[in-house]
């Protein structure tokens, strides 16, 4: 891979070299990570490529052909997808989702009940929309966020489960018998959505996601590490994936050469399923931050990624003044949310160097990436342990390669 000169794209090497420093100090020879992986690029040029760490436990050390689990990650690639089917004129953004799905016609908002009780429901002020499906205000949750009755259903039912029960329609059918929680539109909440949106994609294209994916996107991108079954023949280059248990500390999650990656998913999860390298990231941003292109590949037109990068939320509100999320990927203050990424609106109230219109997201096993159109500075970050709340790594990072600009 080559790597261009720092100093002529506007960056301080040092202060690039540095960040690597930090990382391996602070969480790598403290065992907070088993590993880490930084690519910084502007204008689509790689100036800084660092692999620290084993990839799995007494083994070759990351680089730049390790797979990593990128989970949410995932979200940005699927909203893409449903963008191209958007331009093709076969659906709208104010596409009310039961057109397609009709399996959520009728959707309520929950009134009470839960635990035994049947769920009390009332109609929707407005219809569940194509819009609220990318902006995360659908009214839909995550098992995870342990805040509502209707959470704890998606766990009785285990309905996130990718090798349970369920492939993509019959989640589709089961979510559609339970209530959202909050009038579409009106609030914000971390969930779901982007899966639902993955199945949008599926019965419009006619395609099962998976394929959409990779003939739409993956392959014109040159994007051949990215997948949700990681293939036979590249099982050995998938990182081992941890977590952190209180009393226990980081223990094995998922073992790279035992994964459940390796095995195709029962349900296709566009809001998390995805396995990619730091590098096919990247061209995923490159083609975002072109404008829709790269290496003579379009995936979508330049005005609709400038459309999708703009704050969507209803107002020109932040998601201080909107979420109800007890987790999601990101700060709330100066950040707004456009279709299928963050979106810093106030850089001053995210209280963080960065710029207005930058854009990114990150997975639950501590990924991240993010994308400034402003100053064309791109960055991929993996690695692989949850919950990716655990440390602020994420906003270290940003906070020196911003300071790295000269």
């Amino acid at each position: 891979m080559k790597i261009a000169t720092p100093g002529k794209h506007g960056f301080d090497g040092a202060r690039l070299a540095a960040i690597d420093a930090f990382v391996k100090d602070r969480y790598l020879d403290s065992g907070r990570l088993p590993h880490a992986q930084l690519l910084v690029a502007r204008d689509g040029e790689v100036v800084h490529f660092s692999s620290q760490g084993s990839a799995r436990e007494g083994a070759a050390p990351v680089d730049e052909g390790t797979l990593f689990r990128i989970a949410s990650m995932t979200k940005p690639i699927t909203s893409v997808a449903f963008m191209i089917l958007l331009e093709e004129a076969k659906v709208a953004l104010d596409t009310p989702l039961h057109h397609v799905l009709p399996e959520f016609k009728g959707a309520g908002v929950y009134a009470g009940g839960g635990a035994g009780v049947p769920f009390a429901t009332r109609p929707t002020t407005e219809p569940i929309r194509m819009v609220d499906l990318l902006r995360h205000t659908a009214g839909f949750t995550y098992s995870f966020q342990n805040r509502s009755n209707i959470d704890a259903a998606h766990r009785e039912l285990k309905l996130e489960n990718w090798h349970g029960g369920y492939d993509l329609d019959g989640f589709v059918a089961e979510l559609g018998k339970l209530p959202v929680e909050f009038d579409p539109g009106s609030q914000w909440n971390y969930s779901v959505a982007t899966d639902v949106l993955g199945a949008v994609v599926q019965r419009v294209s006619g395609q099962p996601l998976d394929r959409f994916l990779h003939d739409r996107i993956f392959a014109p991108l040159k994007m051949d590490d990215t997948f949700f079954a990681v293939p036979a023949n590249k099982i050995d280059r998938l990182a081992d994936c941890y977590t952190l248990l209180p009393g226990k500390g980081r223990v094995m999650y998922d073992r790279g050469a035992e994964s459940a990656w390796s095995r195709m998913p029962k349900l296709v999860s566009g809001g998390g399923g995805l396995v990619s390298t730091a590098l096919d990231y990247h061209r995923f941003c490159r083609m975002c931050l072109n404008g829709g292109e790269l290496d003579g590949a379009r995936i979508l037109g330049r005005k609709t990624i400038e459309l999708m990068v703009q704050n969507h939320l209803p107002g020109g509100a932040d998601l201080s003044q909107m979420s109800k999320s007890l987790f999601s990927e990101t700060q709330n203050a100066g950040t707004g949310f456009g279709l299928g990424f963050a979106v810093t609106i106030d850089p001053a109230r995210s209280m963080m160097p960065g710029s207005a219109g930058e854009y990114y997201w990150g997975g639950m096993f501590s990924t991240a990436f993010f994308v400034d159109p402003v100053e064309r500075v791109s960055m991929v970050f993996m690695t692989q342990l949850s919950p990716s709340m655990t440390y602020p790594i994420r906003r270290e990072l940003k906070t020196m390669i911003y300071a790295a600009l000269t």
